[in-house]
């Protein structure tokens, strides 16, 4: 096999060129091998062999630098620099990261995995190089996806006053995680079929060629020229009229026409970008057929590319699907937004349903929140439906731009809590903290599939701005007997007895269910509180507890900074409450990839070590 000749970085210059081919469909097999029996981001890698083996073989790494944008196309990157061994492990607990990890390998630059920040880095790598006196060459490779976010937008308005060089690529498969929407996508469609684009400028080219003694004068100065041809046949011409200067499109599956254009991008002077055209999933027909369904896929069955181990139950995303498909019949004011993942927030049925109440605005959720802040002023009802860690990236926009005015915006809060394999890039344990010390926000969390459905009913009427935080995976069905109907800042008692009193926000409800078994069979006595609303919190109902209990225990899937616990203590310390009180959240440290289960263990939040915890915390106080 060609893959044994690749043990460690820039091993593929070995390979011959007429071996490029057949190395490129090693890799994809290998990939689909691998991917199949671990899950991860399949669609998005095997677009991107050829691009990827181009890069290794123009560059001499690591001295040269790749900015992969988002990081979750850089398997092949990661083959191709000797670290086949670790795709037996890739995304699990101790193992190797699904993203660029600096800590894995001197190859991978600059650690990514939120979208839109490669070239920003690129630009900042570029600019630490020319002041050092170095020479290497560095690469941003950027998708059309990440392309809609503005960040990018900033950095190649200031990559664009380079005079040095700086290639940044688009890799450009017209598909984000779903399809690519709004004007960029359709200028790079435009691009992508200018008729005749590629083969008139080599026709010229060959042409003007063949004049004897001014032929070659002749297409050198049009090269050089800042309005060439390319002007008048892809109109607008974007990228050069910021100051960048543009090659492509380039078939991004043909070695040939990748080698030959990174050699011509190494010589420019000045900001660079190369628009590379690729196929997402490109080898693999389901992956073909269905990008979005492999862009993070589930352990899955080669032949037919159907899931292993198929979900038998429904999702809290489901969920959220089903009620705001019914809330859209109810309201006609109800309208949903979400940044480029109408499939992963559970919107797509609500899109079909609703289509003219339906705003994808692309990997910009900055944009997205301000947008649902002035439809809100416009007299409607915005769900803004993000994942956790990618609401981060509005926390301005959330706080002037809808608390400030206290608008009615609902954020549906996907992959709160611990999410499993993406790890530290994607884990959502922030949002509590930096959403509760904004002013006018309101945060609330479901113990289960229930009270998710009844908590965005109850959030769409309240008309103001109010978060509801719920985790991934399968929905709690438990405890449905417990439905108290919503009420402002109020908490829910489950079981109320002496001694010990759980107070539980959202997914945490299930496990503190299971620590109360464990306590009553150890012969303690304990109650449960289920919190509903992180802010603001049920001062009273907290309150009494105190009085009625020895110890009470607040429980969180957020960090421990800024987070629940905190609240808590400070009332209790406010009312001179002098009882003891442990805190069960996560450690204020990024938590790396793995299964969720197991990562709880690793963090003492699982049933047993909590159980543990309490019972240590309850001796103390009793001696106290």
């Amino acid at each position: 096999m060609l893959l044994d000749n690749i043990q460690k970085m820039n091993d593929i210059k070995k390979i011959r060129e007429e071996d490029y081919e057949g190395l490129a469909q090693e890799i994809r097999d290998f990939l689909i091998e691998k991917i199949s029996v671990t899950g991860g981001h399949l669609g998005s890698n095997l677009g991107a062999v050829e691009l990827t083996m181009a890069l290794h073989l123009s560059l001499e790494l690591p001295e040269d630098k790749i900015i992969w944008d988002v990081g979750h196309q850089s398997y092949t990157h990661k083959l191709l620099t000797g670290r086949r061994e670790g795709f037996e492990t890739l995304r699990k607990y101790g193992g190797m990261s699904g993203f660029p990890k600096r800590k894995e390998s001197l190859c991978d630059a600059f650690e990514t995995g939120h979208a839109s920040t490669s070239v920003s880095a690129g630009l900042g790598l570029v600019k630490a190089r020319d002041i050092r006196g170095e020479k290497h060459t560095v690469v941003s490779v950027i998708g059309d996806g990440s392309l809609t976010g503005g960040m990018a937008y900033e950095a190649l308005n200031n990559a664009a006053r380079l005079d040095t060089n700086f290639i940044v690529v688009l890799n450009d498969n017209n598909m984000s995680i779903s399809e690519n929407v709004g004007g960029v996508s359709r200028y790079l469609g435009n691009v992508r079929t200018a008729e005749g684009y590629l083969d008139l400028r080599n026709g010229v080219y060959n042409t003007l060629k063949d004049i004897p003694r001014y032929g070659d004068q002749m297409v050198k100065f049009i090269r050089r020229a800042k309005n060439s041809f390319k002007q008048l046949v892809i109109p607008g011409m974007f990228f050069e009229d910021m100051g960048l200067t543009y090659l492509g499109p380039v078939d991004g599956h043909d070695m040939d026409q990748l080698l030959r254009v990174f050699a011509e991008a190494k010589r420019v002077k000045k900001a660079v970008l190369v628009h590379v055209m690729t196929q997402k999933g490109r080898g693999y027909p389901p992956a073909e057929k269905h990008p979005a369904r492999f862009h993070g896929a589930e352990p899955f069955e080669i032949r037919t590319g159907l899931p292993t181990n198929p979900r038998t139950k429904a999702n809290y995303t489901d969920i959220f699907s089903t009620v705001m498909r019914k809330m859209g019949e109810r309201d006609e004011r109800v309208v949903a937004i979400t940044a480029a993942m109408p499939d992963g927030t559970g919107l797509k049925r609500f899109h079909n349903m609703f289509p003219d109440r339906f705003f994808d605005v692309g990997i910009a959720e900055e944009h997205a929140v301000t947008f649902a802040a002035g439809l809100a002023i416009g007299g409607l009802k915005p769900v803004v439906a993000i994942y956790s860690s990618f609401l981060q990236r509005a926390y301005d926009q959330i706080l002037h731009d809808v608390c400030l005015q206290n608008l009615p915006v609902v954020f549906a809060i996907d992959r709160a809590g611990l999410v499993g394999s993406d790890g530290e890039t994607h884990q959502g344990i922030f949002d509590i903290s930096y959403l509760s010390s904004i002013p006018n926000m309101h945060i609330m969390a479901p113990k289960n599939k229930w009270e998710l459905s009844d908590m965005i009913k109850y959030a769409l009427g309240l008309g103001v701005p109010v978060a509801v935080r719920y985790p991934r995976g399968e929905a709690y069905d438990g405890l449905k007997e417990y439905r108290m109907p919503i009420e402002y800042g109020k908490s829910e008692y489950i079981y109320e007895e002496e001694g010990i009193c759980l107070v539980a926000v959202g997914s945490m409800v299930r496990v503190a269910e299971q620590v109360r078994e464990n306590l009553k069979s150890r012969g303690y006595s304990c109650s449960l509180i289920n919190a509903r609303f992180v802010k603001p919190i049920d001062e009273e109902t907290i309150g009494q507890a105190a009085s009625g209990h020895r110890l009470i225990v607040t429980m969180e899937e957020n960090v421990a900074s800024g987070g629940f616990g905190e609240k808590v203590r400070e009332l209790l310390g406010r009312r001179a409450r002098k009882k003891s009180l442990l805190t069960i959240a996560i450690p204020d440290e990024y938590v790396e990839h793995g299964n969720v289960e197991l990562l709880k263990k690793e963090i003492g939040m699982d049933a047993d070590s909590v159980t543990g915890k309490v019972m240590a915390a309850y001796r103390a106080a009793r001696y106290r």
